[in-house]
């Protein structure tokens, strides 16, 4: 009878920046009643609510554009990625800016959040690994969590959302292997 080898599940996660003293200052933001966060230095603008002009045959993560003093700007759902219930937006929804590396060019994409919170310190000391088992999403798009007094904040691998979801280089082809 031939061996049976344990499949063993490869995350390649983003790694996370910490600095030399275990600290990484993260801007948090509220997502389905999710606190997430994103690096500070990833965020250009945090914006009211813009009118957005749907793509068509756009993938679902990012279906829209809005356009912001001349710059047309992609806005991500990351709602889709963790497969949550769209929502209406509210009087505290933002879109974050950020600038991300996707395939070696620079790109602006606005993330649209329910609520945008601060700037904060997170500890390495206090983060771990995305469990193998209980989790409701797909561990490849959580590069981390970190436990903070008030509940979880979720780090999210945006390089794995976005090859995962619009079809970007490599990680693309090993996250939808997953």
């Amino acid at each position: 009878m031939p061996s049976v080898e344990p499949m063993q599940e490869t995350l390649s996660h983003t790694a996370v920046s910490w600095d030399e003293a275990g600290h990484l200052e993260v801007l948090t933001f509220d997502l389905g009643g999710e606190t997430f966060a994103v690096e500070a230095v990833l965020v250009r603008e945090i914006l009211d609510l813009l009118p957005e002009t749907r793509v068509p045959g756009a993938a679902p993560l990012v279906r829209s554009v809005v356009n912001f003093r001349g710059k047309i700007i992609p806005i991500a759902d990351l709602r889709q990625a963790f497969a949550m219930e769209p929502v209406e937006a509210t009087l505290d929804s933002r879109i974050v800016v950020i600038e991300i590396a996707l395939e070696g060019e620079p790109l602006q994409i606005g993330i649209r959040t329910d609520k945008v919170h601060e700037v904060t310190t997170l500890e390495r000391t206090a983060s771990e690994e995305p469990p193998a088992v209980g989790m409701r999403w797909r561990r490849a798009f959580v590069r981390t969590l970190v436990r903070r007094s008030d509940g979880v904040v979720v780090l999210p691998d945006l390089h794995a959302i976005f090859a995962a979801h619009l079809g970007i280089g490599e990680a693309a082809a090993a996250v939808a292997a997953e």
